[in-house]
């Protein structure tokens, strides 16, 4: 197997929105469709593709802690501890009461931290595995932020390496890909 593939790549969501089928079309067509070639785009074509497609990057959505918190008194388990909390406070089951209450906070707030946590290290994780890519820009190569990558841009992918878009294989020989973060499959793709 070649240690070294040349691809054309094209940005996740911005390769959908550019064409619906650019996995089964014939090569040349891809590059017509693209307004690409093996040797690249030029840097001002890619800082325009940029702009109109945005970053290669899925949109991250952040949750209100506050809301968050109180997410973990919603659901049917907690609905039960709930309710018993309310009828120990109504048949004046004082000791129950409190008892239960703490419980019930206790259980929101080591639920909420540990989420928190794991977040933390997963937002460090992913700031630590920064990828890039090896693109080829005004017929060099060059290597910019995976995030950088625009519909059209000639990607090269050596053994090891992360694919940072959507992507066809020009030339080299065909790859096995781990998709299972995206997939759930255990075994790898192959690409040809």
């Amino acid at each position: 197997m070649s240690s070294d593939n040349t691809t054309s790549g094209a940005a996740g969501s911005a390769a959908s929105r550019v064409t619906s089928d650019l996995k089964s079309l014939p090569m040349a067509d891809v590059e017509k469709q693209l307004g690409s070639s093996p040797d690249g785009l030029t840097q001002t074509e890619a800082a325009k593709r940029l702009a109109k497609y945005g970053p290669n990057e899925i949109a991250e959505h952040k949750t209100n802690a506050l809301l968050k918190f109180l997410s973990y008194f919603w659901g049917p388990i907690p609905w039960m501890i709930e309710i018993a909390v309310i009828l120990s406070g109504l048949v004046g089951h004082w000791p129950d009461f409190f008892i239960i209450l703490v419980l019930l906070v206790a259980n929101a707030l080591v639920g909420f931290f540990e989420e928190r946590q794991a977040g933390n290290a997963i937002a460090a994780l992913k700031d630590t595995l920064a990828i890039n890519a090896r693109v080829r820009r005004d017929g060099s190569w060059v290597t910019p932020a995976a995030r950088e990558l625009v519909p059209g841009d000639v990607i090269r992918l050596r053994l090891g390496d992360i694919v940072p878009a959507d992507a066809r294989l020009l030339e080299g020989d065909e790859i096995e890909v781990d998709q299972s973060a995206l997939t759930g499959e255990s075994l790898p793709v192959t690409c040809a």
